[in-house]
């Protein structure tokens, strides 16, 4: 593998966390660094306002944007066209940013 590797930046909500891990496992064996969210706060039976602080999502969604500035492009795991209000601003500054976007379902 000649070079640096591509990184891609995974984005989409944490409802998708199966379908993240496995986008995370395909783009990895095919060479790819992948950064993507690191907190899954909807994988148990609780909600997510009940598992995060304000303070902790602020954190994270900062953090969020810093991987975006590191990828090389960004890819939106939206099963069923779905993009809630974080991804949608995650889209909106990897756009600004002049980062590709591309999406596994189409929206």
């Amino acid at each position: 593998m000649p070079g640096r590797p591509e990184i891609v930046c995974i984005c989409g909500s944490t409802r998708f966390v199966d379908e993240m891990r496995a986008a995370n496992r395909d783009l990895t064996f095919a060479g790819v660094i992948v950064v993507a969210p690191g907190v899954f706060p909807r994988t148990g039976d609780h909600e997510a306002d009940e598992l995060l602080t304000n303070e902790q999502r602020t954190v994270l969604g900062a953090l969020h944007l810093r991987k975006i500035d590191l990828a090389d492009r960004v890819l939106v795991v939206n099963p069923g066209g779905y993009v809630g209000e974080s991804t949608s601003r995650e889209i909106a500054y990897a756009r600004a940013t002049g980062k590709p976007v591309s999406f596994t379902d189409p929206v």
